[in-house]
């Protein structure tokens, strides 16, 4: 790539420093690869209570990711392990679980907190020579040429690089900048996300309900905490979140039921608004998307973090092995390793949730005894919940460096 006149120079400009362009940096940063991340928050907004409010769920694969990366020292002590999972269908006495000790010692993955992996991103990036961090700021003008990408940022500052990586989420402007067309769908759905204390331990249980207004997930916390993923139909949300504490808590109760014992908010609740979305393409000239910036989809089956860490692992080992070849890094064939590789699977688990979605999320007693009775026999054949353990830890497919628990 010829160089240009430009206040920064490096090798990739990664837009986004969440959850997913930030472990991205770390992975390039750490393995030879110059990088910039612009992002428009402030590393010291994740300090805050009110920030996100979101837990996500991260398998066992995926961890291994955030491992590579740096990161998982300081991740884990405010993480919880997923032992177990249960899966149940309204008040059917039939269910599904899942217990980790079926494969081996290794938990099915962890519940974080999404500012604990903020914080996490805001002491690892700094340390890290090839890394930049330009936050709060964004970008006010993108160039991809012939010969790289020239970024002007609002203070006025320019970035020249070989690469820009789109990792800013669902509504991402450099994706829209770049023509790239939106497939989506509203599902009417929204998410009530709180965290609560109970006077009962979790013993490092999931507990997923499906219910006619769609799936309430109980996810282990440190300590006796849990988050609290409520999907409800979006008309009811207003009225829901506009709730006191004490009728918020009694509303919830009658989802959550009592085998925690006595339960108490902690913090404040957010409302996420649910829908599936897929780029028509993952790449164009000189860009790469990953994460929500690719594909968002239901949290019905947690994936949605997972599978934007598998993105980061594929994207950092295809750059990485390019940079050690002396190759530009914006080369189109480059490029598309790296959108072979991630759309298939990531096209996959988006018709996974959204079928999951539609099967689950309505209360028609020929469906509802029929899937019920799916549950139940999954439960009783060995080899199939296996398989399906396997696709919960992650590690089914064709696994990334990082993913296998490998050095790039």
């Amino acid at each position: 790539m010829a160089m240009m006149d430009t206040d920064l120079q490096c090798d990739v400009l990664i837009v986004g420093g969440g959850l997913v362009g930030g472990p991205l940096a770390c992975a390039l940063a750490a393995h030879g690869v110059s990088v910039a991340v612009v992002d428009r928050e402030a590393p010291e907004t994740a300090l805050a209570p009110a920030f996100d409010g979101r837990a996500s769920a991260v398998a066992l694969g995926p961890q291994r990711v955030l491992a590579g990366c740096g990161l998982w020292p300081a991740i884990a002590p405010l993480a919880a392990p997923i032992r177990e999972i249960r899966v149940s269908d309204g008040a059917s006495p039939l269910f599904l679980h899942y217990d980790h000790r079926v494969l081996g010692s290794d938990p099915f993955g962890w519940i974080v907190e999404n500012r604990a992996i903020r914080q996490a991103l805001s002491r690892r990036l700094p340390a890290l020579p090839l890394a930049r961090v330009l936050a709060p700021a964004s970008i006010q003008a993108l160039r991809r040429e012939a010969g790289g990408v020239v970024a002007t940022l609002n203070d006025g500052r320019s970035i020249g690089a070989a690469l820009v990586v789109a990792a800013d989420g669902r509504g991402s402007p450099v994706r829209a900048g770049a023509g790239i067309g939106l497939t989506k769908w509203e599902y009417g759905q929204t998410a009530i996300v709180c965290t609560v204390a109970h006077e009962k331990p979790h013993g490092d249980v999931a507990q997923e309900h499906f219910l006619p207004s769609g799936p309430f997930a109980i996810l282990p916390l440190p300590g006796n905490r849990s988050s609290v993923v409520w999907t409800e139909k979006s008309a009811l949300v207003p009225g829901i979140m506009a709730q006191d504490d004490a009728a918020f808590l009694a509303e919830m109760h009658e989802r959550f039921g009592d085998f925690l014992g006595g339960l108490t908010l902690e913090g404040p609740r957010f409302a996420y608004p649910l829908s599936l979305q897929f780029a028509k393409a993952y790449t164009a000239p000189r860009l790469a998307l990953v994460g929500d910036a690719a594909h968002g989809m239901h949290p019905v089956a947690g994936q949605g973090m997972n599978m934007g860490l598998r993105d980061v692992a594929a994207l950092a080992e295809v750059l990485v092995q390019a940079k050690r070849l002396g190759l530009d890094l914006g080369n189109a064939a480059v490029l598309e390793r790296y959108a072979r590789w991630r759309r298939f699977d990531n096209l996959l688990m988006l018709g996974l949730t959204d079928a999951m979605v539609r099967l689950f999320s309505n209360d028609i007693a020929p469906v509802r005894l029929a899937r019920d009775l799916g549950l139940a026999a999954v439960n009783r054949m060995p080899g199939l919940k296996k398989t399906f353990m396997r696709h919960a830890m992650g590690l089914v497919g064709e696994l990334p460096r990082l993913m296998r628990g490998e050095a790039l």
